[in-house]
């Protein structure tokens, strides 16, 4: 769908208007879509992104402020997720050895295959609706890449 036809405006100030609304948009959308393919496991975005990011590091423990530095969603409280994601037993908690307040977390085996359950959701859902071969994914990436290099 073209962002004309999303927003139902074609007055856009620029280009570069036009591109920094259908990046948001757009980002948005992805969201909404793997948010929807993975409720059914029962766990939010933000919570398979730490679910992913442990995963990363299995079967290291990693420490909740190592972990908040690669979440995608900056904002994220990461205590709070780590909490759900104990209820729900995908995760472990312990306290470091090393320095007594230091919480560390890791993916437990049931983390693990609800994880790689909703990995194999996740990207049948990306090669589905990403409309985009390697070359365009590359360029695609190479673009946003350029766009953050301030950051």
């Amino acid at each position: 769908m073209k962002l004309e036809d999303a927003l139902k405006t074609t007055r856009f100030k620029d280009a570069k208007h036009k591109a920094s609304l259908n990046i948001l948009y757009t980002s948005y959308w992805l969201k909404n879509h793997f948010s929807l393919a993975i409720k059914g496991h029962g766990i939010t975005m933000e919570q398979f992104n730490v679910m992913r990011i442990l995963k990363g590091k299995y079967p290291e423990q990693m420490c909740i402020k190592d972990i908040g530095s690669r979440m995608i969603e900056k904002s994220s409280n990461v205590p709070r997720i780590i909490d759900k994601l104990v209820l729900k037993k995908l995760v472990k908690r312990a306290v470091s050895k090393e320095d007594k307040r230091e919480t560390l977390v890791a993916l437990t085996d049931k983390g693990i295959a609800q994880l790689n359950e909703a990995n194999t959701l996740i990207d049948a859902l990306s090669e589905r609706i990403m409309g985009l071969d390697d070359n365009d994914a590359l360029i695609l990436n190479d673009v946003l890449d350029k766009m953050r290099k301030e950051d």
